[in-house]
């Protein structure tokens, strides 16, 4: 993993937004939407995001993209640092990095056809005659398995998954490097959903594509993602390679995740022990004093009411911000005792 090149680079990416009360409307608070996040992508790979609802998923991706002036860390694209540009500075960069959205209806103009739509990157950044565009556009409808006598109607003519194709095909259309897929199959029926994974994994190799596919199904994401990471509250909580993370999960929330995941298998569905998680999520406008988890853990320990553990490696290539693993790295051993908070922090 190590000797393949680092085409995005995130550390330490804080998105607050602001809360505004009383008649002078003074800033009284912020939501932590993304609170300290870090990690990379490698060229190639796809990076798995899940998490809850309301966890910053989205949030972190968009942020990443600079869809969102950011409250601070950095963001590397290709080498280049984007988290401090201004939205002017971001344009040339722009066909570099695209996204891909959850909703396809919403995120298509409806008073624009296909054609349109897909040719819009070619119109803002290039200045290719006519029937060049045009001729990309077909190349792109192609690629994603829309027939060619389409391109001249319009959105509301096609269904959920043909509507993200043409949402994929944009996304394309500049030859980018990284594309971030925001929930990409959630707004879609069961049937369509593996389809559109599939053509997303076939355009990857095909056109060497990073991806961050940010999704709650979890069964999705083994099978999309090289490595996953876990969000809860704005925080990155366990980082891994796919199959250690659904293999040996070193946090109890991800534990308690994949405990939800369905068996196809009805004898291993029986002796799956599902792991029920007590009270709500807590507010990103409040979040608790130390482990954002430690209001619902189930191995919750004093130290976790007070310090927020340390966001640290134990195993190659496998992150997790947990006191239970802080002193050994043996799963389930917690530490004896404190030092610095420092040191444990």
């Amino acid at each position: 993993m190590s000797e393949r090149k680092k085409l995005v680079e995130v550390r330490d990416l804080k998105m607050y937004f602001p809360i505004h009360s009383g008649v002078l409307r003074r800033h009284s608070g912020d939501v932590k939407a993304v609170d300290g996040v870090s990690f990379d992508i490698y060229e190639g790979e796809t990076l798995g995001v899940v998490g809850e609802s309301g966890c910053g998923k989205s949030t972190c991706g968009r942020a990443v993209l600079r869809l969102y002036d950011i409250t601070g860390g950095t963001i590397k694209i290709d080498g280049v640092e984007i988290g401090a540009k201004s939205q002017h500075g971001l344009r040339k960069m722009r066909p570099t990095m695209q996204m891909v959205f959850q909703d396809p209806q919403a995120c298509l103009n409806p008073r624009m056809t296909v054609a349109g739509i897909i040719g819009e990157p070619l119109d803002e950044h290039t200045n290719w005659p006519k029937n060049k565009k045009l001729d990309r556009i077909y190349e792109l409808m192609d690629a994603v398995g829309l027939n060619r006598n389409f391109a001249n109607r319009y959105p509301h003519a096609f269904s959920g998954g043909q509507r993200q194709r043409i949402g994929i095909a944009r996304a394309l259309a500049l030859n980018p490097k990284f594309i971030i897929c925001d929930e990409p199959i959630a707004a879609l029926d069961v049937s369509i959903q593996a389809q559109v994974v599939n053509l997303l994994e076939k355009l990857q190799d095909e056109f060497g594509l990073t991806y961050m596919f940010i999704s709650h199904d979890l069964s999705m994401v083994r099978h999309i993602a090289d490595r996953v990471a876990v969000m809860y509250l704005g925080k990155i909580i366990e980082l891994a390679p796919r199959d250690a993370l659904y293999g040996t999960p070193l946090h109890p929330y991800t534990e308690a995740l994949l405990s939800a995941v369905p068996d196809p298998d009805p004898k291993l569905e029986s002796r799956v022990e599902r792991i029920i998680l007590r009270g709500d999520v807590p507010s990103p406008a409040n979040p608790p004093k130390g482990c954002n988890f430690c209001t619902r853990c189930p191995k919750v320990m004093e130290i976790c009411r007070e310090i927020d553990p340390e966001y640290r490696e134990l195993r190659p290539g496998h992150f997790v911000a947990c006191h239970l693993h802080n002193e050994t790295g043996t799963t389930g051993a917690p530490r004896r005792e404190h030092n610095q908070q420092g040191e444990d922090a």
